[in-house]
């Protein structure tokens, strides 16, 4: 008599690790470009300058560029975690762990991955994770 296991499957496939893989360098691809984007507004030495405006108005148009700058050096630094979290996801599909929940150790699942390829928690482990307290004080409540 033939016993046949159903074990839980622990990594995905060569070929689905394939599948994520060209998904994050699409990703990566978009990133890097959106990311030059940002830099180049916030370095932007143009010639969309204030010299010849009248000075009110230069005044409120100076004002309004450091704070637009500040603005686009912000996304580009959220951009640059992006694509450090993509890179670290190419990394995790060259040795094989891509896809495993870092707390749970069961595979996330695909549709998740798709649409966040450089997800390191399940959904059901996200989900706990907002449910913890923040801090022991936050405990004794």
């Amino acid at each position: 008599m033939k016993t046949e296991k159903t074990e839980e499957k622990t990594r995905y496939s060569d070929q689905e690790l394939e599948e994520f893989k060209r998904i994050i360098l699409e990703k990566l691809a978009k990133a890097k470009t959106d990311l030059d984007a940002l830099r180049e507004a916030y370095t932007n030495n143009g010639e969309n300058d204030i010299n010849d405006t009248s000075p009110t108005f230069k005044v409120l148009e100076e004002g309004y560029q450091v704070l637009s700058k500040e603005e686009n050096a912000r996304l580009a630094a959220r951009q640059q975690k992006f694509i450090a979290s993509l890179e670290a996801a190419l990394v995790r599909i060259e040795n094989k762990t891509y896809g495993i929940c870092r707390e749970t150790g069961k595979l996330i699942d695909k549709e998740r991955l798709r649409v966040v390829p450089h997800a390191t928690l399940s959904i059901d482990a996200k989900k706990d994770q907002y449910k913890r307290p923040a801090s022991p004080a936050a405990e004794e409540n």
